[in-house]
């Protein structure tokens, strides 16, 4: 089991218990971060004056944890990971010696040094540590302790980390059921865990577990939320995205249409707070739901236009609304405009956003950010991987990485041009041909200069995708095959 703690780079809320352990610090939460949106935390501003000195190697307490630990922590905030590492390693190993390797606090090693791990793409050593922290919990404790959950949910995660969904499914169900057990079966806690459950769902293509999953998470926020409507909205706005990344585009605007009811019921109808459903509303309509019948998608993209006219007059009338968000409101009236190639409006939106980030410096790098280079208005996400590369692990020795490299032009009007695609290797036509297909129908806000749009040439888009060398391998020899039939005149 110790044989992993060598490796290192101890992140996020490292050796909690540690530091609760001494009388004269503040306790550290020591929840799991995910380590897809984990942040480091820093230490408290007295512990960050001045380095601490480096600790002897025979010296081994509790009160040298600490010190190593807010070490370890300055080190990190400075952004000297390599330091870091070393350091990481170091505490890890003074924990065993202090607790013991059976204990808890190393079980919050172990699942905090996973969680670093994760973030550096370090999937199968993380497997290990969250792994062994979860095996200790069970002996100190039981399979059903809540301290399980942490360890069980980064497991779940490195497993996705690896390209096996089908093993984080198990991971994070189990972890979900604990929290049932010690929390009962509406509690909140479990509501990241079924996010990761439905991730992992989506990820092995069944949209429709996922959608279970996602209805479950809805009823228990309104079970939580019965008497308070507004404190739903933040669950609302999840829900719509998760449906959205489902293709449950339909599903996606009836949950916004209930956020925008309940703030003009809450409130009113010029709440500032119903510009952000509405312009993402507007944006739903970009996309094409295929749960439904072809004359119902008619005319779909035009409907958004009334969502994004009227975030657009509140965002106007609106005194408390950020400048970022007035601009970025009628920023998305122009683009749709663009999109249906109404030019004209476009044009004259484009102009407005323009002026009115030309107003001081922050403003300018705002319109910078916007406007330098053309901007896909709509995307479809592109397959990663080929069908066989789909559920290898990063660790397979037969897993190659290819790139499709696309160049091209944004004419003034934010529509493709002048496309060209390669394939590396030049075998993957199929992966080519899919990428072309979704680059060509794209259409940008091209760049604006001086508040005008221009075209922009020689535009370059590299997809990278992951293949097993054994299949291509299959398609030169199907090559070959095809070539000599033809020259036999078969």
């Amino acid at each position: 089991m110790t044989k992993y703690i060598t490796y290192a780079a101890l992140a996020s809320l490292l050796l909690t218990p540690l530091i609760a352990a001494s009388q004269d610090e503040e306790t550290i939460n020591d929840d799991f971060v995910d380590p897809l949106e984990q942040s480091v935390p820093v230490a408290d501003e007295e512990l960050l004056t001045e380095p601490l000195p480096e600790p002897t190697p025979d010296e081994v307490s509790e009160e040298r944890l600490l010190a190593e630990f807010a070490r370890y922590r300055i080190l990190i905030q400075e952004g000297t990971l390599d330091e870091a590492d070393v350091a990481a390693k170091r505490i890890v190993e003074m924990a065993i010696k202090v607790y013991g390797p059976l204990s808890r606090e190393t079980a919050n090693a172990l699942n905090n040094l996973g969680i670093v791990q994760h973030s550096s793409g370090q999937y199968d050593a993380a497997i290990q540590n969250f792994t062994s922290s979860v095996e200790i919990i069970e002996v100190v404790e039981d399979r059903l302790n809540d301290a399980l959950v942490n360890p069980l949910k980064g497991l779940g995660a490195a497993q996705l980390g690896i390209g096996r969904p089908d093993q984080a499914k198990k991971t994070f169900t189990r972890a979900a059921h604990i929290t049932q057990v010690n929390e009962g079966p509406h509690n909140l806690d479990q509501i990241e865990i079924l996010e990761s459950i439905a991730e992992t769902f989506i990820r092995l293509g069944d949209t429709k577990s996922a959608r279970r999953i996602l209805d479950r998470i809805y009823v228990i926020n309104v079970k939580h939320f019965e008497k308070d409507p507004l404190g739903l909205l933040p669950s609302l706005m999840t829900r719509a995205d998760w449906q959205h990344r489902a293709g449950y585009y339909a599903e996606e605007r009836t949950t916004y249409r209930r956020a925008i009811r309940i703030i003009e019921t809450s409130s009113n109808k010029y709440d500032p707070l119903l510009v952000e459903p509405l312009r993402r509303l507007g944006r739903s309509f970009y996309f094409v739901d295929l749960s439904m019948a072809t004359l119902q998608q008619q005319g779909q993209v035009s409907t958004g236009e009334i969502y994004f006219k009227r975030a657009a007059r509140i965002a106007a009338k609106s005194e408390d609304l950020a400048w970022r968000d007035q601009a970025e409101t009628q920023l998305a009236l122009g683009d749709y405009y663009m999109f249906t190639d109404s030019q004209n409006r476009s044009r004259k939106l484009y102009r407005q956003v323009w002026d009115f980030l030309s107003e001081d410096e922050e403003r300018i790098t705002q319109r910078t950010t916007w406007f330098d280079i053309p901007v896909p208005i709509q995307t479809e996400a592109l397959p990663i991987a080929t069908r066989g590369a789909s559920m290898a692990s990063p660790s397979d020795r037969d897993l190659a990485s290819g790139k499709i490299v696309v160049d091209y032009t944004v004419s003034v009007r934010g529509r493709v041009r002048d496309l060209r695609t390669e394939a590396f290797p030049i075998e993957f036509v199929d992966m080519q041909r899919v990428v072309h297909r979704e680059i060509r129908g794209r259409v940008y806000r091209p760049r604006i200069v001086d508040g005008v749009p221009v075209s922009s040439e020689e535009i370059r888009f590299e997809h990278d995708f992951s293949y097993l060398k054994s299949e291509l391998e299959a398609i030169k020899e199907a090559d070959a095959r095809k070539a000599a039939a033809k020259k036999n005149g078969n």
